[in-house]
């Protein structure tokens, strides 16, 4: 799935807002995500435990992994729970 998009569409953070995602600022990256829509099948926590951690507060640290893995990693939520948005 590909997190910089929905459906044909760029993502944007007002419409990411809009949809009901949470925003987690990073440096180079942006991550969103949508606890209606997540089915917590876990591939952000074994992806990248740093950035991803369920019991920590915030949840999600953009800036404890680079952009790329960042990106990789969301890009494997089959649900389309998580999206980004790239700063660079």
């Amino acid at each position: 799935m590909d997190g910089s998009r929905i459906g044909d569409a760029q993502n944007t953070e007002e419409s990411l807002l809009a949809q009901g995602y949470r925003k987690y600022t990073g440096e180079d990256i942006d991550i969103y995500y949508n606890k209606d829509i997540c089915a917590h099948v876990g591939n952000c926590v074994r992806g990248n435990p740093a950035v991803f951690e369920v019991g920590r507060r915030p949840w999600i640290i953009a800036d404890n992994g680079g952009a790329d893995d960042n990106e990789r990693v969301i890009n494997t939520c089959p649900t389309g729970a998580l999206k980004f948005i790239r700063k660079n």
